[in-house]
C-alpha cells in the first residue's frame, strides 16, 4: 500500500469517541487552524490548557450543543501540533454536526490513524509506541491492556534502542578495524569485540522471547485439541470455554467436524479447535473429519493431545504423528477422576486432569500460559505487547548478528560490518528510525479514525 501524502500542514478533525456510546462525546481538531476553528465554534479563543464551558454554534449562530472546550499549543500535545477538543453530549447527531461545522471552518476529515501518525512524525511517539495506541484500544482484558500500556510507555522501544546503541558502537569499532587493516587484529581488541557481540546476541535472544510472548498477548494462540475418540476432547473444550459449546456423549465419534471457540485463559486469548477423534478406519464422514483435523494441525501453534488416563497408550501413536505437524505439543491425560486410588503418578511432561470435574485445570491454564509466554509468564514485570512485524524484524536482526559472528571468526571484517549494519537497520524498522514509507502507510491505515 502506498504511503499517504504528507498533509501535516492541514487541520484535521474526527470524533475521538465512538458515536452512540452515550455520555460525553469528544471531537478533536489538530493542526495550525485549531485555534481559529475553536474561536469560531465557541465565540472566543480558549486559553491554552484551561477548561472552559462554551456554547458550540453553527454558521447561523444557532446552538449545536454546549459543553467543554480544551486547547493545547504545539508542541505540548499528543500530535505535537495545535489541538482543540470539544466535549459535548454523546449524541451521534450532535457530534456529526460539530465535525461538519469544523469542516466548513477549514478542517478536513482525518484518515484512519492520522492523529497517531502525526504524533510519530512530530517525534512524540516512535513507531512501536504508536502501534501500542491501537493495541491498547483493542485490548480484550486488563492483562492485555497493561501490556499495551507498557509498550506505549516505551518499555519495548527502550530495550530495542539499548541493543541498537550497542550495535552502533560495535559497528564503529569494526569499521575502525577495517581502516587500520595493517595492524594485528589482536591489538585492536578482537577478543573484546567478539565478547561484546556475544552479549548483544544474548540480549537480543531475551528480547525476541519477550516479543514472542507479547505477540501472543495481542494476537492470541491457535490451539488444536486432538486425540483418539472418546478421550474427552469436547469435554476439555467445554471446560476451557466455561460453557457447553460442544456435544458430549459416551458414543465414540460424536465430533465429526471442526468446532472453533475463542476463549480467554488468564490473559491469553485461545482459538481452540475441537477435532474428530483419530483412529484407523471409520466411515466416509469420520475419515473426512480426521483429514480436516490433520489439515488444521498443519497451521496450529499448539496441539493439545488428549488421551484417556486409564489407557494412555490407546491412540497415542496416531495422535503423536498428527500432533507433530504443530509447532508445539501439550500432553493431557483426561478422566483422572476414574483412576483407582493407587494409580501411579503421571509421567513427566504429562498433565493429568478431569475435564468433567475440573480437577487439574489450574495446572493446564499455567501450562498454556507457559506455552504462549515462556516460563516467566505474561504477568512478569515489563511484559509488553508486540506485533508479528516486530518479531520478524528481531529474527532478521538475530540472523544478521549470527552472520557477523561467523564473519569475525573468519576475520572477514567487511562482511562483519555489513551484517552489523543489516542488524542495526532491522532494529530501526521496529521503532521507525528505518521505515519505508509504504510500511508507515500500511501501519497507520489499520488504526481507527480519531486515533
Amino acid at each position: 500500500m502506498p504511503a499517504p501524502a504528507d498533509h501535516s500542514a492541514d487541520t484535521i478533525v474526527a470524533i475521538a469517541t465512538p458515536p452512540g456510546a452515550g455520555g460525553v462525546g469528544i471531537v478533536r481538531v489538530s493542526g495550525p487552524g485549531s485555534a481559529a476553528i475553536a474561536g469560531a465554534l465557541c465565540g472566543f479563543v480558549p486559553p491554552v490548557r484551561r477548561v472552559r464551558h462554551a456554547r458550540f454554534v453553527d454558521a447561523a449562530g444557532e446552538t449545536i450543543d454546549d459543553g467543554i472546550v480544551l486547547r493545547f499549543a504545539a508542541p505540548a500535545s499528543f500530535t505535537g501540533e495545535d489541538v482543540a477538543e470539544f466535549q459535548a453530549h454523546g449524541s451521534p447527531a450532535v457530534l456529526q454536526a460539530l465535525v461538519a461545522r469544523c469542516c466548513t471552518l477549514g478542517a478536513r476529515m482525518a484518515r484512519p490513524g492520522e492523529y497517531s501518525e502525526r504524533a510519530f512524525v512530530n517525534g512524540k511517539l516512535d513507531l512501536a509506541q504508536a502501534e501500542a495506541v491501537a493495541d491498547l484500544i483493542a485490548a480484550g482484558d486488563l492483562v492485555a491492556a497493561r501490556a499495551a500500556r507498557r509498550a506505549l510507555d516505551g518499555v519495548f522501544s527502550q530495550r530495542v534502542d539499548a541493543i541498537a546503541d550497542e550495535l552502533l558502537a560495535l559497528r564503529v569499532h569494526v569499521e575502525a578495524m577495517i581502516d587500520f587493516a595493517d595492524e594485528p587484529l589482536e591489538t585492536l581488541g578482537m577478543d573484546a569485540v567478539q565478547a561484546r557481540l556475544a552479549r548483544m546476541r544474548d540480549a537480543l535472544a531475551a528480547l525476541r522471547d519477550a516479543a514472542h510472548g507479547g505477540c501472543k498477548l495481542r494476537d492470541g494462540m491457535h490451539a488444536v485439541i486432538v486425540g483418539p475418540p472418546n478421550a474427552g476432547k469436547s469435554s476439555l473444550l467445554n471446560a476451557l470455554a466455561g460453557s457447553e459449546r460442544a456435544i458430549v456423549t459416551d458414543v465414540a465419534g460424536t465430533t465429526r467436524d471442526l468446532l472453533r471457540e475463542t476463549v480467554r485463559v488468564d490473559g491469553l486469548e485461545l482459538t481452540l479447535v475441537d477435532t474428530a477423534g483419530l483412529h484407523a478406519g471409520g466411515d466416509s464422514i469420520e475419515r473426512e473429519g480426521m483429514r480436516r483435523a490433520r489439515m488444521e494441525l498443519e497451521r496450529a501453534e499448539l496441539a493439545i493431545v488428549v488421551l484417556d488416563a486409564r489407557d494412555p497408550a490407546a491412540g497415542r501413536e496416531e495422535a503423536a504423528a498428527a500432533a507433530a505437524q504443530a509447532t508445539a505439543t501439550l500432553w493431557v491425560h483426561n478422566k483422572a477422576d476414574l483412576l483407582p486410588d493407587d494409580a501411579p503418578p503421571a509421567a513427566a511432561g504429562v498433565l493429568r486432569i478431569s475435564a468433567r470435574r475440573g480437577d487439574g485445570l489450574a495446572g493446564l491454564h499455567a501450562a498454556l500460559r507457559e506455552q504462549a509466554f515462556g516460563a516467566a509468564g505474561e504477568g512478569s514485570e515489563g511484559a509488553f505487547t508486540a506485533r508479528a512485524r516486530h518479531v520478524q524484524a528481531l529474527d532478521r536482526a538475530a540472523a544478521e548478528l549470527e552472520a557477523a559472528d561467523e564473519a569475525l571468526r573468519r576475520q572477514a571484517l567487511d562482511l562483519a560490518a555489513e551484517a552489523l549494519r543489516g542488524s542495526h537497520d532491522a532494529l530501526g524498522e521496529i521503532t521507525g528510525k528505518v521505515a519505508p514509507d509504504a510500511l508507515l502507510g500500511h501501519i497507520f491505515s489499520t488504526f481507527c479514525i480519531g486515533k
